[in-house]
């Protein structure tokens, strides 16, 4: 298959086995899923009412102060006591073999050329760190909400980008399938393209 690169007009010819991929959206959704669990930290953690330091003792006796009962200071109820049903330590890590990875990217990034959403140009580069120049740039590309992808990240491209919601930049190797698919618009550069076809076949 052949794709037009829209700053020079010259033709890329592409592996048809990764951009002409059938789209899979249950391979995606369990890559996606996998990814976003891997992300977490699980680093949650609450003490219960055992573990709390102290109120071993009872704070009075079970009858004649007309006082509530009460067995000890880190019963849940109290202020400093422990949690009722307190979070632990969590791994949320969830395995998918590689090459179900690759094929959900190979299936997105498919997509991605079917509905016009992936964009080639020949090279990708800002004159300066402003973020001013990089919104420019994405405006003579008529371009509101896009993930550029380049085989290196320059020190311009990334701080003119990096304040920026609707935009996000990153080098082949860091690609996933969440970026992938939150972005409106894909750009990709001519290097880039050809790294992502090595790395997914």
């Amino acid at each position: 298959m052949e794709i037009t690169t829209i700053d020079t007009n010259s033709k890329l010819t592409l592996n048809q086995e990764v951009f002409a991929y059938g789209y899979n959206e249950g391979l995606i959704h369990q890559a996606v899923v996998a990814y976003m669990n891997n992300a977490r930290s699980g680093n949650s953690a609450q003490k219960t009412r055992s573990e709390v330091r102290g109120g071993g003792k009872k704070p009075w006796n079970q009858k004649g102060t007309g006082r509530a009962r009460a067995g000890t200071i880190r019963s849940p109820i109290w202020r400093s006591g422990g949690v009722t049903f307190a979070s632990k330590k969590r791994d949320y890590s969830q395995k998918i073999n590689k090459k179900m990875y690759k094929r959900a990217l190979r299936s997105i990034i498919s997509e991605l050329c079917r509905t016009g959403n992936l964009v080639v140009v020949s090279d990708f580069q800002c004159e300066s760190k402003k973020t001013k120049d990089f919104v420019n740039k994405m405006n003579q590309m008529s371009v509101k909400n896009a993930l550029i992808i380049m085989t290196e990240v320059g020190e311009n491209e990334y701080f003119g980008s990096r304040n920026l919601i609707d935009y996000d930049i990153c080098d082949v190797t860091t690609i996933d399938p969440v970026s992938l698919l939150r972005f409106e618009k894909v750009i990709v550069t001519e290097a880039a393209i050809k790294k992502i076809e090595e790395q997914l076949q």
